[in-house]
C-alpha cells in the first residue's frame, strides 16, 4: 500500500495543459511569485493532535467578513460529509465531532482565535480558510500543534512551498491555474488592453500575476494594475486610475469590496458591465444592485460546479442555499481526511497527513465515501475521486488536476454557467 508521509518541495510547477469546452491549452507557467513574501504566524500552544477514537473535524470558515457569503455553502458541504461519514456505521472505526469556528477576515484577529480554540478542543483536522490571507495566520498553529489543514478555497501560489512540515492540504488548485483561464478567456474575448483592481493580499497579489502572465503570453498588456487594501471601503480613486488608462477589459479581484466597486465603476462611471471580469472571491449570486448592473459579466470559479443531485442533497442541510461555491471542495475536504484516517485506523494529525495523498491516487478508482471505506476494510489501495473533481495530491498537498468553471451574469444579476475547463498541473 502507498502509504508515506509528505514533506514540502521546493519545486517549482512546470507546464499547465488545458482541456476542456473550448479547447484551451495553457503552457509554460511557474510556482508563481508575489509583490510581497506570505506573512508568517506566530506559534500557537496546546497539545498535539493524538488518536482518541474521535475523528474531530474543526472548521474555520467565514461567518463574518468580507467572504462571508463563501461561508453557508463551504459549511453545508462539511456537514454533508460528516452526515455521509456517520451514514457508514460502524464500518468507520472512529465517532465523529465536528466544532464550528468563524474565520472572520484579514482586518481581525478571529482565525487566530478559533485556530487556538480548535487545537485545545483536540481537533485532528481543520477545514478552512476560506481566504488565503487568513489561512496565513494561522497555518503556524495547526502545524506546531499537528493539526492537518485543509482548505476548500485557498488559491494563492505561495502556500505550494510553504514550510508547513506535510500538515497543510487544500482541495482547491493554486491561482496559478485560475490565472490561467482568466487571462486566456480575457484575450480571447478581444481584450488587447487590460486593466486590473485587486485586492493587496497573497490571495489578489498572487492572481493578478498569474492573470498579467497568461495575459501577455496571449499577446494582450496589462496597462495598469491597481491594488486596494483589506478594509477600504471608497475607491474612487482606484476606478479613474484604472478607467485613465482606457482597458478593453477589467479584472476585478476581490472580495465583499465588490459591492462598492461595481457601482463606482459600472453605475457612476458607465463602464461596460459586459468587460468586466470576476473571479472565484466576487462571483455571487447576492448582490444587491439594479436589474442588469451585471448583465454580460464574466467569471471564473475554481472547482467542479455542483451538479443538481449535490445540491439538492446541501439544501436538506441548508434549505436557505443560494450559492454553491466551494462547497464541493468542502465536502471532499472531510472525506479524503476520514478516508486517510480509515486507511491508517489512527485519527490522529499525523497519521492523517500521511496518508492523504495516498488515498487520492494510485489505487481502485472510487467515487463515494461508503464505497472508498468498504475497499479499505478489504485492504485494498484507493484513489478517492470527488464530487469537486480527481484531487490527487501532490508531494505539496495541492491537488494535481481541477476544473475551472466559466460564467456570466444575466440581466438578474444572477450568474450561469458557460463551460468549463479541465486543467493538469505538471510537473
Amino acid at each position: 500500500m502507498n502509504v508515506f508521509p509528505r514533506t514540502r518541495s521546493a519545486k517549482i510547477l512546470g507546464g499547465i495543459a488545458l482541456v476542456g469546452a473550448s479547447a484551451l491549452v495553457l503552457a509554460g507557467c511557474s510556482g508563481g511569485g508575489s509583490d510581497a513574501a506570505a506573512p508568517s504566524a506566530s506559534s500557537g500552544g496546546g497539545a498535539v493532535s493524538e488518536a482518541d477514537g474521535t475523528f474531530h473535524v474543526g472548521t474555520i470558515l467565514p461567518a463574518t467578513g468580507n467572504l462571508a457569503f463563501l461561508g453557508p455553502p463551504e459549511v453545508a458541504g462539511v456537514k454533508l460529509a460528516i452526515k455521509d461519514i456517520e451514514a457508514t456505521g460502524s464500518d468507520f472505526p472512529f465517532t465523529t465531532e465536528l466544532t464550528e469556528r468563524d474565520s472572520g477576515d484579514t482586518t481581525t484577529d478571529i482565525a487566530t482565535q478559533s485556530a487556538t480554540e480548535l487545537v485545545d478542543a483536540g481537533a485532528d483536522v481543520v477545514i478552512g480558510a476560506a481566504s488565503s490571507g487568513v489561512s496565513f495566520t494561522f497555518v503556524d498553529q495547526l502545524v506546531n500543534a499537528g493539526v492537518v489543514q485543509i482548505s476548500p478555497a485557498n488559491t494563492s501560489p505561495d502556500f505550494t512551498t510553504y514550510a508547513d512540515d506535510g500538515y497543510y492540504w487544500r482541495t482547491a488548485p493554486s491561482d496559478v491555474l485560475q490565472g490561467r483561464v482568466l487571462g486566456n478567456l480575457m484575450v480571447g474575448d478581444g481584450a488587447a488592453n487590460v486593466g486590473i483592481i485587486y485586492i493587496n493580499d497573497p490571495y489578489g497579489i498572487g492572481l493578478k500575476d498569474n492573470a498579467t502572465t497568461a495575459i501577455e503570453a496571449a499577446g494582450g498588456e496589462v496597462s495598469v494594475a491597481v491594488p486596494y487594501n483589506p478594509g477600504d471601503t471608497v475607491f474612487t480613486s482606484q476606478v479613474d486610475e484604472l478607467l485613465a488608462a482606457q482597458p478593453d477589459a477589467i479584472a476585478v479581484i476581490a472580495f465583499e469590496e465588490t459591492s462598492s466597486i461595481i457601482p463606482q465603476l459600472v453605475s457612476t462611471q458607465g463602464y461596460a458591465a459586459s468587460k468586466v471580469y470576476f473571479v472565484d472571491g466576487n462571483l455571487s449570486n447576492s448582490y444587491e444592485f439594479p436589474a442588469g448592473t451585471l448583465q454580460g459579466a464574466k467569471g471564473t470559479l475554481p472547482g467542479n460546479p455542483a451538479d443538481t443531485d449535490f445540491q439538492s442533497r446541501l439544501k436538506e442541510v441548508d434549505p436557505a442555499l443560494t450559492d454553491y461555491s466551494y462547497a464541493p471542495e468542502s465536502y471532499d475536504a472531510v472525506i479524503v481526511a476520514a478516508l486517510a484516517a480509515a486507511q491508517a485506523k489512527d485519527d490522529s494529525g499525523t497519521a492523517i497527513r500521511d496518508n492523504l495523498q495516498s488515498v487520492s491516487e494510485g489505487g481502485e478508482k472510487c467515487t463515494t465515501f461508503a464505497d472508498c471505506l468498504k475497499l479499505i476494510n478489504a485492504g485494498t489501495d484507493i484513489d478517492y475521486d470527488g464530487v469537486s473533481g480527481p484531487i490527487t495530491f501532490d508531494e505539496n498537498g495541492d491537488p494535481t488536476e481541477a476544473y475551472i468553471g466559466i460564467y456570466q451574469y444575466g440581466a438578474d444579476n444572477k450568474y450561469t454557467l458557460l463551460n468549463t475547463e479541465f486543467g493538469s498541473l505538471n510537473e
